[in-house]
């Protein structure tokens, strides 16, 4: 399949980020919301990444007009009548995420692959709740999709083999490294970060040391890029949260039991860099 339109569902931070890769690579972006503030957001995000591209001479100005003008935006699934196909990106709720795939399947074409962008939940269980679902596939991007170079490429038990080679074309297209996982909670990468960033909150909780030391540690003792608490921080310690919790139930072992603090904080509203609190502190 010749691939040139591409639907994203969900315009937050993995949503804007993913048809700002898309667009840049070429391709012709729907990307659906349900509220115009959210749209209007994420194309003003995009505009910002693409300046800084622009500023680093990454980037033509040319170009960042033309990646910018193969996003267009809508509120509408019936948008999605002629794409080849749909990556969904909304927050990582099962419920949430079958609504969505529901009403995709209602609106794109029998040939028209579906992905989901989930961090935890079930490709096969997903791919379930849409019609056809040997066209089903999980594309895990990671945050900030524009600067990561991985893309997990999941395969449930339906997914048929050319929707797992249109999936590695697609990564190709993008620029980006594909590894395929095969469906157990948390994939790969998630499966083994995850837990290493729930011991890290342990560790905080016990008092053993401080947040800073603690990150301190593992970016100068392990040569980690960033500390297990700040990129919990990074991607949202209710989204951590979700994940554990799906690891907990998936698995049924308790190694997975998302430490009490972390619920604790999630209750109280401190997410991390999107509400300026977390394990740091957030201008």
């Amino acid at each position: 399949m010749n691939l040139q339109n591409i639907g994203v569902i969900g315009a937050g931070t993995m949503g804007n980020g993913i048809a700002q890769v898309c667009a840049l690579a070429g391709l012709h972006v729907t990307l659906i919301d349900i509220s115009e503030s959210a749209l209007q957001k994420a194309i003003a995000t995009v505009d910002k990444n693409l300046d800084r591209q622009v500023a680093k001479n990454t980037l033509t100005h040319e170009q960042k007009l033309a990646a910018l003008d193969k996003i267009r935006t809508s509120t509408d699934y019936n948008s999605l009548q002629n794409v080849q196909m749909v990556i969904e990106a909304a927050t990582e709720n099962l419920d949430l995420k079958l609504r969505v795939l529901q009403q995709i399947a209602a609106q794109v074409s029998a040939e028209c692959v579906i992905a989901s962008n989930t961090s935890s939940l079930s490709i096969t269980q997903l791919a379930a709740s849409v019609s056809q679902p040997e066209r089903f596939i999980g594309l895990h991007f990671f945050n900030p999709v524009p600067v990561m170079g991985l893309i997990e490429v999941i395969r449930g038990l339906q997914t048929s083999d050319a929707t797992h080679a249109m999936a590695l074309d697609m990564a190709t297209i993008l620029g980006k490294t594909a590894i395929t996982a095969g469906n157990r909670p948390g994939f790969v990468v998630n499966r083994i970060l995850v837990p290493m960033i729930n011991e890290a909150i342990l560790v905080f909780q016990e008092g053993l040391a401080s947040a800073e030391d603690i990150d301190a540690g593992m970016r100068l003792g392990c040569n980690q890029p960033i500390g297990p608490l700040a990129l919990a921080d990074l991607i949202g310690l209710d989204t951590v949260l979700a994940i554990l919790e799906a690891f907990y139930d998936g698995f049924n072992d308790s190694k997975y039991r998302p430490a009490p603090l972390l619920k604790e904080m999630v209750a109280a509203g401190y997410l991390g860099r999107k509400t300026g609190r977390g394990f740091h502190a957030y201008a």
